[in-house]
């Protein structure tokens, strides 16, 4: 091979390298793109203040509730934790898979939403009750239900609401419990000895409150995945009682519930800055990357040439 050849056969190679790098570049920024989308979709979906034109209210009646009834005939009840994001209607399916990913709406959605256990009543009459939701980041679903393991978070949210049966209830929260997804002690819906789970339960608790419970009292479990171990869950446990209470976190602003404790800071921060200057600080350092390679390139071709 003469040494034009081969001069030749560097080039293409360099060529060919510099395609390939390009191609890369522009595959990984289209992936982040769709990544940022994708992810911006997803808790769109699961932001309750979608749902807040559905949520029962005493000045408009329940009118909005039914409308979200007739869409999916599985709603039958409406959460909401004071002091927090978690404000949502309830389903329950015909098992306990079928709300992992499908949305109050019926639709499909990875962000579930917020459901019964297939084994309780929907009067909430058995013992225990038990919610599940889906840990999410951003205050969707029930992604501030770790925030309870912090216990000046706990002292300060005591109260809640769960509508059903055509009428609001209160709730009293009095434990925050870590336990195993497994742990057949707590995830054991219509127990007879009230008594002796309760004990058992509030042994594993982090957190309690001083509130005196009656062998009638009806309680329900509110439970999410944790970051704290492999099959670990979080759980806030509330009495369901005719008392209603106060929401002093309440605010005029849809989806806002008034929570204060930011656990995903950096994250808020990302998500607050606009759409377009999100992508550009996608885009820019890429394309200075691109143009600075062939720049480089340019210049190399111009000295072999010479």
């Amino acid at each position: 091979m003469g040494e034009a050849a081969k001069i030749r056969a560097v080039r293409l190679a360099n060529g060919a390298v510099n395609l390939f790098v390009l191609f890369v570049i522009l595959l990984l920024f289209a992936f982040g793109c769709y990544a940022m989308w994708d992810s911006r979709q997803v808790y769109q979906a699961a932001d309750a203040a979608r749902y807040e034109v559905y949520r029962p209210s005493d000045e408009k009646g329940d009118l909005s509730f039914k409308e979200l009834q007739a869409i999916n005939p599985e709603v039958f009840a409406w959460l909401t934790v004071y002091g927090t994001n978690i404000d949502y209607p309830v389903e329950q399916g015909p098992d306990n898979m079928k709300y992992v990913n499908t949305n109050a709406q019926g639709q499909y959605s990875l962000s579930g939403a917020i459901f019964l256990d297939c084994n309780c009543e929907q009067d909430f009459s058995c013992f225990p009750c038990i919610l599940y939701g889906h840990h999410m980041e951003k205050n969707t679903m029930f992604g501030e239900i770790g925030n309870f393991a912090d216990k000046s978070y706990f002292d300060a949210r005591k109260y809640g609401m769960l509508y059903y049966g055509g009428q609001e209830h209160g709730l009293e929260f009095f434990a925050f419990v870590h336990a195993d997804a497994y742990d057949g002690s707590v995830f054991r819906p219509n127990v007879t000895d009230h008594k002796a789970y309760l004990e058992t339960l509030l042994s594993k608790a982090l957190h309690t409150r001083d509130v005196r419970l009656a062998p009638d009292d009806r309680i329900v479990l509110l439970s999410t995945c944790s970051a704290r171990s492999t099959n670990g869950r979080d759980i806030l446990v509330a009495r369901i009682t005719g008392e209603t209470y106060e929401n002093t976190f309440k605010t005029d602003e849809p989806g806002k519930n008034g929570s204060a404790l930011q656990v995903d800071g950096l994250p808020r921060l990302w998500m607050r800055i606009p759409l377009w200057l999100r992508i550009a600080i996608l885009i820019v350092p890429p394309l200075l990357l691109l143009f600075l390679a062939l720049t480089i390139l340019k210049k190399r071709r111009s000295q072999q040439r010479r």
